[in-house]
C-alpha cells in the first residue's frame, strides 16, 4: 500500500509546480461585496485588467501551504518499521494499536492517508479501494 503514499506525493509535486506558476488573478472564483450583498464573481470581473492586482483568497501562497500541511501530515502516518509473522500489510506509526489479544488494529493505510489522497481522486492512477 506503499503506492498510495508514492503516488499521493507525485499529486503534491503536481501541485506544488503548478501553484509555483500561479498568479493570483488566475483563481477562478471570488467572494466579492457588491451593494452590500457577498457574491461569487470571476476574478478579472472583480480586478479586471489592473496590472500588480492581487485577489484576497490566498491563491498559491495557501496552496503550498496546504501541501506542506499535507506532506507533514504523512510523514506522521508511515507505514510500521516491522511487519508481524503472517502479516501481510504493516500498521500505521500513528494510528495503529494492538489489542488485548495482541492483534494489530488499524492497518496501513491508515484513514488520514486515504484522506489526504481523496481531493485527487478524479486524477489518473486513483484506486477506488484506496477510498476511505
Amino acid at each position: 500500500m506503499d503506492e498510495l503514499v508514492r503516488w499521493l506525493g507525485v499529486q503534491l509535486d503536481a501541485d506544488k509546480a503548478r501553484a509555483a506558476q500561479w498568479h493570483d488573478l488566475e483563481c477562478s472564483i471570488h467572494e466579492h461585496q457588491e451593494g452590500g450583498l457577498l457574491k461569487a464573481v470571476a476574478a478579472l470581473e472583480v480586478y479586471g485588467e489592473v496590472p500588480g492586482a492581487v485577489c484576497d483568497c490566498g491563491g498559491p501562497a495557501r496552496v503550498l501551504r496546504e501541501i506542506d500541511a499535507g506532506r507533514q501530515l504523512l510523514a506522521l502516518h508511515l507505514p510500521t518499521p516491522y511487519q508481524d509473522e503472517g502479516d501481510r500489510w504493516p500498521g500505521c506509526t500513528t494510528c495503529s494499536w494492538r489489542d488485548e489479544m495482541d492483534d494489530l488494529q488499524v492497518r496501513y493505510p491508515c484513514k488520514t492517508v486515504r484522506l489526504l489522497a481523496l481531493p485527487y481522486a478524479d486524477r489518473p492512477g486513483y484506486r477506488e479501494e484506496w477510498r476511505p
